[in-house]
């Protein structure tokens, strides 16, 4: 048997399958399936993902239904199946859609915010080379998102092709989680998290909604869903400038540890200011920093009177006054030492991470740094905001979390979607980094005791409010 040379076998499938999604297109008007409710599933989660405005491309397009539900500031859709393009320019005008093959996208010009492969790569040739093709459309805040079929679902799907109930597919790449990230570091990428999705992909009342928002979010049904899901940055590359830093510093009965602050804090950057926000002290904070701020002429320093209440309000003004390109959180009791904020600036110019959290809980605490119900408590809710976002957040509560303002902007324009739950601030930027599928990573820190003062947390007051916070991310983020 004379075996076919690998690029006249590649033109041969993509042929094939040319032809396949050709011939689906053309019966699309005269016969719809049982996809309706998976479709509107994948719709749902895709809005959930990626926020309307913004530049999206999607790779395997169909009939533009899905990119069009996202809303897109500029939208294109690429498919290589001609008559499947036609029928999304007649139904969806406002969009952009391009006839070409996922292997060559030299005709497309980038950046985009998003790209999306949405049961794509299962019908592609070669997915690592079809990776390799979006990176020069990519900024390093391009965000890929992609869903594919589980393995387990091959025999499902070949009994509802049968009885007509679901598009015919030709053979397909049946391919794993680890596979797919795999081919995506290959070809320049880093995957951020994955999970699954649809437990029921037909159409029950009541049911299919408690099956696929809910029961598919626990071991070990997660593992019998049809859909698996990640969403993917391009691998990181160490910014060549150096970025300005701003310090926000919330202060509240701080006085004894204002001019530590001004003594300890290293210039990083091109240039390092200090904002002090001082929050209805009842000692002489305010006098105090302003007493540093004088004394200390040649560094870069501010001071605001909160109006509100609560360390969140005073972050956020914080951060509206500052000027850096770099936003730094520093608790002014000084128990996370000045000295370790470079580790954090280094970690966010590598593309290391987008939102950088300091960890206590790694090494050894100075005698009482921290209770033990707290500790315990801390230990319990970094578990527990581990699964609800996907991503591994070991401590929640660390004062000190660092992040570009660009980032902290978006997280600021999409807050209506949480709402005003935190008074902390902590939560706020974490569940707002998650919303965007920012890089969240954790960086190891001492925790050392105060010097001076008392701790302005409650435990049970404010431990209670961490239990009603985990209610609230699971119906935010999780159960959606």
């Amino acid at each position: 048997m004379e075996i076919l040379p690998t690029a006249t076998t590649a033109e041969s499938y993509r042929h094939a399958r040319q032809s396949h999604w050709n011939h689906i297109a053309q019966k699309r008007s005269a016969w719809q399936g049982w996809g309706g409710s998976y479709h509107r599933r994948l719709e749902a989660i895709y809005r959930f993902l990626i926020s309307p405005g913004q530049r999206v491309l999607e790779i395997g397009c169909g009939e533009g239904d899905l990119l069009a539900s996202l809303q897109p500031g500029y939208g294109l859709g690429v498919d290589f199946a001609e008559d499947m393009v036609e029928r999304a320019r007649q139904r969806h005008p406002e969009l952009d859609f391009l006839q070409a093959d996922a292997h060559d996208l030299s005709a497309i010009e980038g950046p985009f915010d998003v790209i999306l492969f949405s049961d794509t790569i299962n019908d592609l040739w070669d997915v690592q080379a079809t990776f390799e093709q979006i990176s020069r459309l990519c900024t390093f805040r391009t965000r890929i998102v992609i869903n594919f079929y589980s393995h387990l679902w091959e025999l499902p799907l070949g009994i509802a092709q049968r009885l007509q109930l679901a598009n015919p597919l030709l053979p397909q790449n049946w391919l794993t989680v680890p596979d797919v990230i795999g081919m995506l570091k290959l070809a320049g990428f880093d995957t951020i998290r994955s999970w699954h999705e649809v437990l029921w992909p037909l159409p029950l009342p009541f049911l299919g909604s408690l099956l696929n928002r809910f029961l598919v979010r626990f071991w070990p049904f997660s593992h019998l869903a049809l859909a698996n899901f990640l969403v993917a940055r391009p691998q990181p590359i160490e910014v060549k400038e150096k970025p300005s830093v701003s310090v926000i510093v919330p202060a509240r009965n701080e006085a004894g540890n204002i001019s530590m602050i001004f003594k300890r804090l290293p210039k990083m950057g091109r240039e390092t200011e200090l904002i002090f926000v001082e929050g209805h002290s009842q000692d002489d904070t305010y006098v105090a920093i302003e007493r540093a701020i004088a004394a200390h002429s040649s560094i870069p320093s501010r001071v605001y009177r909160q109006t509100g209440i609560g360390k969140a309000d005073a972050v956020r003004l914080g951060f509206e006054q500052a000027h850096g390109e770099i936003l730094m959180i520093l608790d002014a009791d000084l128990t996370v030492p000045p000295e370790d904020l470079p580790r954090f600036y280094q970690a966010l110019c590598n593309r290391t991470g987008e939102l950088i959290n300091g960890v206590r809980l790694v090494y050894p605490m100075e005698g009482q740094a921290m209770r033990t119900l707290n500790l315990l408590g801390n230990k319990f809710f970094s578990l527990a905001f581990s699964w609800l976002l996907g991503q591994s957040i070991k401590d929640t509560l660390c004062g000190t979390k660092v992040l570009w303002k660009k980032d902290y902007e978006l997280i600021a324009s999409n807050r209506s979607y949480f709402g005003e739950f935190d008074p902390f601030g902590d939560y706020d930027l974490i569940f707002g980094a998650a919303k965007l599928n920012l890089k969240i990573v954790d960086l190891p820190i001492r925790y050392r005791e105060r010097t001076y003062g008392s701790t302005n947390i409650h435990r049970w007051r404010h431990g209670w409010l961490l239990v009603k916070m985990v209610a609230f991310a699971a119906r935010r983020l999780k159960f959606v």
